[in-house]
């Protein structure tokens, strides 16, 4: 097969990670399936048996809102996970420290944030993925988990068995809103209500640290899910038993 024509072929297989929430409370629908990622060692959800939520931060880069996110997961006393980029790791080393400190799961979001789905040669995918893994090892004396979240949900299958292979855990997700344009932030209450109305047991929460909506409503959104019945948990718990 040509260079072009495994190109246009990965390009055929390559998907943008979508929800859709018809009914409050319950899980989205995408898609795919549960079981059709579940093969790819990739996961969107929980169980669902438990009122638990996952918490997941991506940090592309720092406006000052990464340290506002981290003192209050600290008061709370909940622990997540940010999938982090190159530019993220070796521009805020401290910061990076003090997720690994204060015993957050760092996850690898690539080092430099492309396409994913259009590399196609599993040493250019390696590359990626081990050129953030040895950003955080510079910034924390250890790499990063072994948790993989593809740039924008942009994905194939390809790129799922080669995440596989290299012993990488997918992470898509189950619950986000349009929190990422640093210029154009939702309003705290509209935020609330998104988060709040949407939630469902096993959600796995997708929040962008570059938010300053997120840095002021966080404290606030986790009473609220406790109040609503809901626990904390981390992805190693996820996949130790409680994926779908």
């Amino acid at each position: 097969m040509t260079h072009a024509l495994a190109l246009f072929t990965a390009l055929l297989l390559s998907a943008h990670w979508g929800m859709g929430f018809p009914e409050e409370g319950k899980p989205p629908v995408i898609d795919t399936t549960a079981e059709h990622l579940r093969q790819f060692d990739a996961v969107h959800i929980g169980s669902g048996e438990e009122k638990t939520v996952y918490l997941t931060f991506d940090a592309g880069y720092e406006n000052g809102n990464t340290g506002k996110i981290l003192d209050t997961l600290k008061e709370k006393g909940v622990r997540a996970a940010f999938f982090i980029v190159g530019h993220f790791a070796e521009a805020e080393p401290a910061l990076v420290r003090r997720m690994a400190d204060e015993n957050h799961i760092i996850g690898n979001h690539t080092k430099n944030h492309p396409d994913m789905s259009k590399i196609t040669d599993p040493d250019a995918f390696r590359r990626e993925l081990d050129g953030l893994d040895e950003a955080v090892r510079k910034a924390t004396g250890s790499g990063a988990a072994k948790y993989y979240r593809p740039p924008a949900g942009v994905y194939s299958e390809k790129n799922l068995k080669m995440a596989q292979k290299l012993g990488y855990k997918t992470v898509f997700w189950s619950l986000a809103y349009v929190d990422w344009k640093e210029n154009s932030q939702p309003p705290h209450g509209a935020a609330m209500d998104k988060l709040t109305r949407r939630v469902h047991p096993g959600a796995v929460v997708l929040l962008h640290t570059n938010s300053s909506t997120n840095a002021a409503i966080l404290g606030g959104l986790i009473d609220q899910y406790r109040e609503m019945g809901y626990g904390f948990g981390t992805l190693d718990e996820l996949f130790a038993g409680n994926v779908p």
